[in-house]
């Protein structure tokens, strides 16, 4: 931790410790207690919907679950408070392992539906439920005793919230800046690639509702003792609403964008029914957006058009609320504006607006460049012996892809050497994407079988293969745009990780080690493919062929036998094509095997040992690249019927645009 987030973490546990003796007026004790529990539930919501990009509208009936748990076990079994609340940890979390299932098949708004469906049953259940949940009637708790005191006062429960609430922003954090939160960011940008990544798409989305759902249980429980009563109808369809929009509104991502959500959603009611109170609020936020647009005015990184709306509406909304005699005709018109406001204009949320426009900390780029010094000596690859091969590293024996009634593939072989660069070329829609699919299990054969250093691989998942030495990278760009370079190649070495969520948690020197080597390697990594002076640049801000290399780094990060490229060289210029060869050659002499999809045919001839030719689906010659260059079917499927007789009279009967392009 840098001494600037240490100051910070100071002056906030001191701010919670000090607020009840500055302000003991009860009401605003429990105001900012309810702040802090709504904080922790968006904690965990921040990770559905901010990290893996899921929708979810099913946390108010995981806060509903997590307080009538704790109510249940209070009410009926008189259980003390800490039984009462792991509890309610426990059985959410169970709840949110279920609720992930849908969210396995389903994404966008159809999760969406599915989520909402699960707390509307959850609210309903525990309307009917009389027999455990009392029904409408609710349950009536007590604040809990410790030591024999019984019933702590407003102020006493308040520390305990305020302990809980920063254990759990302790741990959350601790979690989003280890390989699982890289993980969880990595299913957003793009599960395909974090599949091939050796991350799996199934079990990390489990393990982000379920870590999610047992925050929502804990805010929930601490919510009962809080209210001292809960009732079916608290956990309604307004407040999921009210918890997403906390989250899009505060800034997604972001810990502090959590906290400044849940004051929002437990402020606005007040704020929209004092009339004083939303003059002084509208006009302290038309100050803020005007400076806060001024600066990045300054700093060039908007123009006056972008600018416009974002600062003269809240210029508008304050001129607007000196107009009004009374707030409480006008509080949904104003909640809607506002909501349509920050979602449209400030899609980062608040704390997003504030990075951009004061911007961002440079402790994290000094901390790298210090690690990058200290670590000079590293190596990118992993000194991992590889057994002897009998046969060919990669075999695909009558490989059958079959699309309802179009065969993409038809009885295909393939057989790769290992230590070799094998290219496999031919026109476009001629299968080359859908066997690079086939082989790293994104697509499972129809017929056949692929063998990968003498074991069979077709039927395993993407990261089951990705895991076991299959690297790939893809055609259109697959990176995760909203991560530095030097977290795309942490995500590339996710398996080396051992750690569980409980070393993360508690910080083992396990887990330490882990991440110490991970960042050693990647550091070399970034250094072998030439991008170690963009260490800290979000890779959707990097210039395409940057890109290109970056891809190809994260695939090295698997410590891969074997490369597939995929069109490595598409869209890129003659001094990036220069410099991938370059890397393919750097690649190969480390002792990895390549397969290279390509339509730049002079980087296929000079580089590749063998090359297959596909066309229809069906493999049409294979052999050294001179030979396959000569092969007419080869020249007649690039240019048509009887160009293998047009072109017999130039050098190995191959005309210009087979063999340069």
């Amino acid at each position: 931790m840098n001494i600037k987030s240490l100051f910070l973490a100071i002056a906030g546990i001191a701010a919670l410790v000090l607020f009840p003796i500055i302000v003991p007026n009860p009401y605003y004790i429990h105001l900012v207690e309810t702040i802090l529990i709504y904080a922790i539930l968006l904690f965990g919501l921040d990770i559905v919907v901010g990290y893996t990009g899921q929708v979810s509208l099913g946390h108010a009936g995981l806060f509903g679950i997590g307080s009538y748990a704790a109510g249940v076990l209070f009410f009926h079994f008189n259980v003390p408070f800490i039984v009462a609340v792991s509890g309610s940890i426990v059985v959410t979390a169970i709840f949110g392992a279920i609720l992930a299932l849908p969210a396995l098949r389903v994404t966008g708004p159809y999760l969406a539906m599915v989520t909402l469906a699960f707390g509307t049953i959850i609210q309903i259940l525990i309307n009917e439920m009389t027999f455990l949940t009392e029904g409408p009637m609710g349950i009536k708790l007590s604040k809990p005793s410790f030591n024999g005191v019984d019933g702590l006062t407003k102020a006493q429960y308040y520390y305990v919230v305020a302990a809980f609430m920063v254990l759990s922003l302790f741990v959350v954090h601790r979690i989003l800046k280890s390989h699982l939160g890289r993980a969880f960011q990595a299913l957003r940008d793009s599960p395909i690639a974090s599949d091939c990544m050796g991350v799996s798409v199934y079990r990390y989305k489990v393990y982000a509702f379920v870590i999610s759902a047992a925050l929502a249980g804990l805010s929930g429980a601490l919510y009962a003792y809080s209210e001292e009563y809960i009732s079916p109808n608290t956990y309604n369809f307004e407040l999921t609403i009210l918890f997403l929009l906390a989250v899009i509104m505060g800034g997604r991502k972001t810990r502090s964008g959590a906290l400044i959500g849940a004051m929002i959603v437990v402020m606005l009611p007040s704020l929209l029914s004092d009339i004083e109170l939303f003059r002084g609020i509208a006009t302290v936020a038309a100050i803020f957006g005007v400076v806060a647009g001024g600066v990045l005015l300054f700093k060039k990184e908007k123009t006056v058009r972008q600018l416009s709306v974002p600062v003269l509406a809240p210029i508008a909304m304050a001129v607007f609320s000196y107009q009004l005699d009374n707030i409480t005709d006008w509080r949904l018109t104003v909640f809607g504006l506002m909501t349509l406001f920050v979602v449209y204009y400030l899609q980062d949320g608040i704390v997003g607006y504030l990075r951009n426009a004061f911007g961002r900390s440079s402790n994290t780029k000094t901390q790298i460049d210090s690690y990058i010094d200290q670590n000079q000596s590293a190596i990118w690859i992993a000194n991992t012996p590889n057994a002897p091969v009998k046969g060919p590293l990669l075999a695909a024996k009558k490989v059958l892809m079959q699309f309802g009634g179009l065969k993409a593939l038809n009885q295909v072989d393939l057989n790769v050497d290992s230590g070799s660069v094998h290219g496999l070329i031919g026109p476009n829609g001629s299968g080359k994407s859908t066997m690079m699919n086939v082989l790293t299990g994104i697509y499972k054969p129809t017929d056949g079988v692929v063998e990968f250093n003498g074991k069979i691989i077709s039927g395993l998942t993407p990261s089951q293969i990705a895991i076991g030495g299959v690297a790939r990278t893809f055609q259109n760009v697959q990176l995760f745009g909203e991560m530095t370079t030097m977290e795309n190649i942490l995500v590339g070495l996710h398996h080396t990780f051992k750690s569980n969520v409980f070393d993360v948690m508690i910080g083992t020197p396990r887990y330490k080690r882990e991440e110490r080597d991970a960042r050693s390697r990647a550091v070399a990594i970034l250094k072998f493919v030439g991008l170690d002076d963009l260490i800290n640049e979000e890779a959707r801000n990097l210039p395409y062929g940057k890109q290109r290399l970056l891809e190809i780094g994260r695939a090295l990060a698997l410590n891969p036998k074997l490369l597939l490229l995929d069109e490595p060289a598409a869209g890129l210029t003659a001094p990036d094509i220069k410099e991938l060869v370059a890397i393919i050659h750097k690649i190969r002499s480390s002792g990895v095997t390549i397969i290279l999809i390509e339509h730049h045919m002079d980087v296929v001839m000079s580089i590749s040992d063998v090359v297959t030719v596909l066309d229809f689906g069906q493999k049409i010659s294979e052999g050294k690249p001179a030979v396959v260059q000569a092969d007419p079917k080869v020249i007649e499927a690039y240019l048509g019927g009887g160009a293998g007789e047009e072109h017999a009279d130039m050098p190995n009967g191959v005309p210009p645009t087979i063999t340069k392009e």
